[in-house]
Order: structure tokens, then C-alpha cells, then sequence
């Protein structure tokens, strides 16, 4: 156990200093910092960017005691998994209170994780050097819950952190962690806040900006990360891409029968993201809808879903700033062109790619105000005829422009090629 000399820090980010100064033979390891939410993540920003690592938060929740609930009798993790101190039926928790509770607390990390981190999935501790932080260990019960729920992830080690602790606490630590950095541990402690000059509440805001925040020494490089969106009770996947001083972001809408897997628009993905462009591909249906052919062509469930993942997007720190484009294949592009008529302060442009946009309505068409390229094969006839129809209806600028003996899946030698070059030039103009 590392102990420091101090007695009391001034607040969480010198806390939070120190710590990661105890762990930085950690540092070029990659670490993994996952925070207990909500003081610890202030600290787990400060290691994360100290030790160049990644953060996240690990969800569990306190189970209060009976008329006292800041008196753990126990703790519930992400995974439903319930401990249960020993002296828990002492103090009036009895089985069916700590079942009662359990769900009660279950459902709150639910909503958390919904909050927290609404646009990905939880990042993966599998085979990583992981660091568990708290602001501080009083009972010790929810730090034992989250380091059981991150060794349960088959981490490489599994560490736990924290500036300022209780002695019998800490000492119940030993075992399920492999190494305990507490940098405070004095005999006579009673609340962590003892400890501290400046110990204000952590908002829901500030955890969420945290999390979104990138290091500044990684603002000029490129980022992959898979993501999950939850929409109308489904979690659906995706891929974002930023590259480096992004000066926009693609999202796009795939067309009936086809995913985030597209080859095509993962082609044209490609080449946007080497002309600056961020790119998010992701799927409109989970994989038991996408079976049902009325599920592909229900245009007015794909836009929906497409709107709420723009919006999503929109509030994370990286991409806010950023313009958005939509670029829309088969149904997918009448769903664009439905987000773009509803939502012309969240869409700057818009491509659409052998598409349908003439099931978007008439309507709808004559209120869309972003930018429109309407790109479709030479041979593609009745496509063609459809989408200089929804050109018609527009009143903002729209272009039609046709791919020389293209058909509707461009597998022309050199077709695709030239979708990718029209995107790129449309969006770098009008984003």
C-alpha cells in the first residue's frame, strides 16, 4: 500500500495530482481508469490524462441501510450482481429490504449508464492494466462491489485508488484487488470529506463532460471507437471515425437490406475521413428487423431513429461543434431527407446515393433548406426518374448529377470511386 505524508488535500484535482503521481510507473501501460461516479470522476480525469490512459466509469450503487442510507449494508453492480455485508440484517436489512433495494439501485445505474454515455458501449477492461478510483473509502462496500464487477472483465490487474481511506476499510481490500494505492489512511477518520479543503458535490454535467473530454495532447489525432445509441428500447451499433482536425461529420443512413458493414458507404466513408471529415456509420434496424422487408421501407421509423442519433451526437464535446451532413442510400436517403426537412438547424447538407428520397413526400421535400446532391447511376432508369421528381419539389439547391453506365449498386469498375469524389466534394463545399 503506498501512503503519503499529508494529511489533507485541497480539493479532488490535487487529490487527484497525487494519485497519479503513486501510480505513474503505470504510465505508457495504456491504463484503463474507470471512476466510481460522481467524485470519483474528476480524479480518474486527472490520472487518466497523467498516465495517458483511457477513462470510463464503473456503475454501482451504495445499498443503504434502513432510515440511514449513507450506511452501505451492501452494493449491486452493472451486471445485477449483489453483495451483502455481513451485518447488514443487524441494522434492519433483512432479504426482502436488500432485494427491494438492489432493483431500486439496478435501475438507477441503468439510467446512469443511459446518461453517462448514451452514444457507445462501456469501454473494455479485457486483458488491461484497470485503476479503480473513489474520492475517498469509507465503508469500503461500493469500492468492493466495482472492483469485483472489473475483475469479473478478466483484466491483466485490477487496481484500486484512492486519495484518502479508512484503515479497516482498505484492509478489506486485500484480495480482490492486486494492488491498493491509498494515499491517506489515518486512524481516526471519520468522512471522507474531513479530508478535504474544498469537497463541493459532482454534478450529472460535469461527469458527462469529463468523460467526453479528450486529453489536449490527443486533440490532433485521429479517434476510432465503436458506439451503441439507445433508441426506442434497442441498442443499435456503430462506428464513428474523427480524424484529425475534423472539419465536419457524416452520418450515414444505409438503405434496405444493407448495415453499418455497407462496403459501399464504408468506401465513401474512407475517403471523407482522408478529406477531414468525421464519419458515423451505424445501423437504422437491429438484426431482427432488418429480416422483415416493411421494417426496411418504414421511413418514418428510420428517420426518427436517424434524427435521435444526430441529436445525440450533437451534445457529445467532440462533435458539437462540428456541421452535419447526411448521406442517404436507398429508404435511407428519404430518411434523410425527412431529418433534414424536420431538423434544418442540425443538418448543413445533404447526399443521397441511388436513392428513394421521393418516399420522403412532397411535402416534406419542399421544406428541406440544406443543400441536396442526388447522385444515381447512368443505367439506373427508374431511379433516375424518381430523384429528379424529388429534385423538383425542392426549393432549396438541389443537383442531380448521373455516374456514366452505373447501375443502382455502382459495381461498375471505377463507379464507386466516383460516388466518393461527388460526396466529398459536396460536403468539403457546403459543410
Amino acid at each position: 500500500m503506498t501512503l503519503l505524508q499529508q494529511t489533507r488535500f485541497a480539493d479532488r484535482l490535487e487529490a487527484g495530482t497525487h494519485l497519479a503521481e503513486a501510480l505513474s510507473s503505470l504510465r505508457g501501460q495504456h491504463p484503463l481508469v474507470l471512476a466510481i461516479p460522481r467524485g470519483g470522476v474528476p480524479i480518474g480525469r486527472v490520472i487518466a490524462d497523467a498516465l495517458d490512459g483511457d477513462l470510463d466509469v464503473v456503475l454501482v450503487r451504495k445499498i443503504g441501510a434502513p432510515g440511514h442510507e449513507e450506511f452501505a449494508v451492501g452494493a449491486i453492480d452493472e451486471s445485477g450482481l449483489v453483495q451483502v455485508a455481513d451485518y447488514a440484517a443487524e441494522v434492519g436489512a433483512d432479504r426482502r429490504y436488500v432485494e427491494r433495494e438492489a432493483a431500486l439501485q439496478l435501475e438507477r445505474i441503468y439510467q446512469r449508464r443511459q446518461l453517462y454515455s448514451p452514444y457507445r458501449a462501456s469501454l473494455d477492461p479485457k486483458g488491461r492494466v484497470v485503476i479503480v478510483v473513489d474520492d475517498g473509502l469509507a465503508t469500503g462496500a461500493t469500492m468492493r462491489a466495482a472492483l469485483v464487477a472489473a475483475r469479473r472483465r478478466e483484466p491483466l490487474r485490477v487496481i484500486c485508488a484512492v486519495p484518502v481511506g479508512s484503515p479497516r476499510s482498505l484492509a478489506t481490500l486485500q484480495g480482490i484487488a492486486d494492488d491498493v494505492v491509498c494515499l491517506v489512511a489515518p486512524e481516526d477518520f471519520r468522512a471522507v470529506a474531513q479530508f478535504y479543503g474544498a469537497f463541493p458535490p459532482v454534478d450529472d454535467q460535469e461527469v458527462i463532460d469529463l468523460l467526453r473530454r479528450r486529453h489536449p495532447a490527443l486533440a490532433a489525432e485521429a479517434v476510432s471507437q465503436a458506439m451503441q445509441f439507445s433508441v426506442d428500447g434497442l441498442t443499435l451499433e456503430g462506428d464513428l471515425h474523427i480524424p484529425a482536425h475534423a472539419s465536419g461529420l457524416v452520418v450515414f443512413a444505409h438503405g434496405s437490406g444493407s448495415s453499418r458493414w455497407s462496403v459501399r458507404n464504408r468506401h465513401v466513408a474512407s475517403v471523407l475521413q482522408q478529406h477531414g471529415m468525421a464519419t458515423l456509420l451505424f445501423d437504422l434496424l437491429s438484426p431482427q428487423e432488418d429480416e422483415v422487408t416493411s421494417e426496411r421501407f418504414d421511413v418514418f421509423k428510420l428517420a426518427r431513429r436517424l434524427a435521435t442519433v444526430v441529436q445525440i451526437l450533437k451534445r457529445t464535446t467532440e462533435l458539437a461543434r462540428l456541421p452535419v451532413g447526411l448521406f442517404g442510400a436507398s429508404t435511407g436517403a428519404a430518411a434523410s431527407m425527412m431529418v433534414a426537412a424536420e431538423h434544418p438547424d442540425l443538418v448543413r447538407a445533404v447526399v443521397c446515393r441511388g436513392g428513394r428520397p421521393d418516399l420522403a413526400g412532397r411535402e416534406r421535400l419542399t421544406l428541406v433548406k440544406a443543400p441536396t446532391l442526388f447522385i444515381v447511376g447512368g443505367a439506373d432508369t427508374p431511379v433516375i426518374d424518381v430523384n429528379r421528381a424529388a429534385m423538383g419539389a425542392m426549393r432549396a439547391h438541389a443537383e442531380l448529377t448521373l455516374v456514366p453506365g452505373a447501375t443502382h449498386l455502382f459495381e461498375e469498375p471505377g463507379a464507386l470511386e466516383r460516388v466518393a469524389v461527388l460526396a466529398t466534394n459536396w460536403f468539403t463545399r457546403w459543410l
